[in-house]
């Protein structure tokens, strides 16, 4: 008998109770007796009865509101790109009262985070998205988010010490080490190489940036630890003109160096510079298909960008709640994004939404 044929009537005459009892075993409501359980139980063990899920969750006709907690941004950033993906995700499932909330905060002010985090806990979130801030920080918030059963999921950096329902990111050691080993093979005989960073008081952005530039250095140092990597620290949302100061000194102060790389999307600052100042022996090579990078490596001044999926994330971080909270089942905890190389040559064929 297919599932589709087989009724609670005939489950209830299989298991000799009443049809309310099987009822009330099937949407996991309370008031059944241990023998009333074990007999339904093993009448749909028999009847190989697997629920209709979907159909249970319409009929339930509940809403859920997940939240999700990202550092503020400009338009066509990464984040722009969670968050839609994330919508896209909401869109699929609106017929299951699903729908996302965004929550800001600054990257290099803690107290942002901290607003943030009792903000949403007052607002009652089904489930929770959020990118980390400092590992004591973002404890105190999941640990309250445990203490009232709220599912969250960690995007971009994973602490497992938090135990949260799901991760969504890259293996960061492992992109930064295969930066190094992608940029090394298009320049084997330098000397020097640029590592441009954007800090706060001697913080990179996120954990993840330092992993990267952990795994960067892992593989410098085991295959070409003579090369020297020179540093160069960009101050945050400065004026065009401050950069191109920085950069003009900073290239002329190294006139070896002919590669450079960053952990962040922000390769664009130091391409477009090379653009202007009409430096065509100089390239760097960043993260993130957003629309300013992808217009420098079609000019030829970032010669690599390694792709994160940012659309995928925030698709699949609401479709990991979608299953885990909705549909109650189990899912994945850690879901690494591709590590991928694009260029020139494949730059218009990576799809940011191609999913959903």
């Amino acid at each position: 008998m297919t599932n589709e044929k087989i009724r609670i009537k005939d489950i209830a005459e299989r298991a000799g109770v009443s049809v309310g009892t099987v009822d009330r075993v099937l949407h996991k409501r309370p008031n059944v007796s241990k023998k009333a359980l074990e007999k339904v139980n093993k009448a749909l063990e028999e009847m190989d009865y697997k629920p209709n899920m979907y159909a249970s969750a319409l009929a339930y006709n509940k809403r859920y509101t997940f939240w999700c907690i990202i550092p503020k941004h400009a338009s066509e950033a990464y984040w722009e790109e969670i968050e839609e993906g994330a919508q896209a995700a909401c869109e699929r499932r609106r017929d299951f009262g699903i729908s996302i909330r965004m929550m800001y905060y600054k990257r290099f002010q803690p107290e942002t985070f901290v607003k943030a985090t009792e903000e949403v806990l007052r607002q009652k979130p089904s489930g929770v998205i959020v990118v980390p801030s400092t590992l004591e920080l973002t404890r105190k918030f999941t640990d309250q988010l445990h203490q009232n059963n709220i599912p969250f999921i960690l995007l971009d950096s994973y602490m497992p010490d938090l135990r949260p329902l799901s991760f969504y990111g890259q293996d960061s050691f492992q992109s930064g080490y295969f930066a190094a080993r992608m940029l090394m093979l298009i320049a084997p005989q330098e000397k020097e190489i640029m590592l441009m960073k954007q800090m706060l008081n001697g913080n990179v952005a996120s954990k993840q940036q330092e992993n990267r530039e952990t795994g960067f250095r892992h593989y410098m140092h085991d295959h070409f630890p003579e090369v020297v990597i020179s540093e160069l620290d960009l101050p945050l949302d400065e004026s065009r003109d401050k950069y191109d100061t920085l950069l003009e000194r900073f290239f002329k102060k190294h006139p070896l160096i002919h590669h450079c790389i960053t952990f962040n999307s922000k390769a664009h600052i130091v391409g477009e510079f090379l653009q202007r100042s009409n430096r065509r022996n100089i390239q760097i090579m960043g993260y993130d298909m957003v629309e300013k990078n992808a217009e420098c490596v079609r000019q030829g001044s970032i010669s690599f960008l390694i792709a994160q999926h940012a659309y995928m994330q925030g698709y699949e971080c609401i479709e990991t709640l979608f299953d885990a909270i909705v549909l109650r089942r189990e899912v994945t905890p850690v879901n690494y994004m591709p590590i991928e190389l694009l260029s020139k040559e494949n730059l218009e064929f990576y799809r940011r939404r191609n999913i959903g």
